[in-house]
């Protein structure tokens, strides 16, 4: 049996400890006793970009905002339709997370954080949202494992109805809203509704060739209309 390679550590801001593994050829990234990530699964973070483009009416001159790099399979695979005048910001909080990427992973990773349309941003997701005004077409979202706030705490305010209605601020008329779960939430799907988008939630596979276990992923059209705070 191949060997487990534990390759490093890394320390979330107000949360847990990342641990990043090696078997073979394949990477993890586990949380406690969750597997966060894992590089035979990447489907559903790709389809995250992909089906979020399939829902813009126009790509063209695209800013698009990142939450969280992870194994940079979103990234990639927006960087592979986006338009040479498009914009990435990549929005990642750890560290290592990047280290990594450009490490061990790098083989994987290729040239994707060198790209000319990336602009790296080593932020907490939710500030540069706040401090957004109509400023993205799409803000993608994979920084927990749903809008739960396992990774942090403070990751919680990005799925409150005040972090929504940042969101919303934030994207430009028509813009998405993309955010990815490892399971389905109701609660969390009205909570998008009454913030006035268009929700669109969408099952898709953990495994680009289908199989694998059901991910959610949910599209948030930003709709015309006031926000009303409870």
């Amino acid at each position: 049996m191949i060997p487990l390679e534990h390759l490093g550590s890394a320390q979330v801001p107000g949360g847990e400890e990342l641990r990043l593994y090696r078997r073979g050829k394949d990477f993890m990234i586990q949380l406690d006793r969750n597997e966060l990530m894992n590089s035979r699964m990447s489907g559903s973070e790709e389809a995250l970009s992909d089906m979020a483009l399939d829902r813009l009416n126009d790509p063209a001159k695209l800013h698009m905002l990142i939450g969280g790099y992870g194994m940079g399979f979103t990234l990639r695979a927006a960087l592979a339709r986006l338009q040479p005048d498009a914009k990435v910001t990549v929005a990642e909080l750890v560290p290592e997370i990047i280290e990594w990427a450009r490490g061990p992973m790098a083989e994987m990773t290729g040239d994707c954080l060198e790209d000319p349309r990336v602009k790296l941003a080593m932020r907490d997701v939710a500030e540069l949202i706040m401090s957004a005004n109509g400023v993205y077409d799409a803000i993608l979202l994979d920084v927990d494992n749903g809008p739960d706030g396992l990774v942090r705490d403070e990751n919680d305010r990005i799925y409150s109805r005040r972090g929504l209605a940042n969101a919303k601020s934030a994207l430009k008329p028509g813009g998405v809203l993309a955010i990815w779960s490892a399971a389905p939430d109701e609660s969390f799907k009205l909570r998008l509704k009454k913030s006035g988008f268009d929700v669109d939630e969408v099952a898709v596979r953990a495994r680009s060739n289908g199989k694998g276990p059901r991910h959610v992923i949910w599209f948030a059209k930003k709709m015309d209309g006031p926000y009303n705070a409870d």
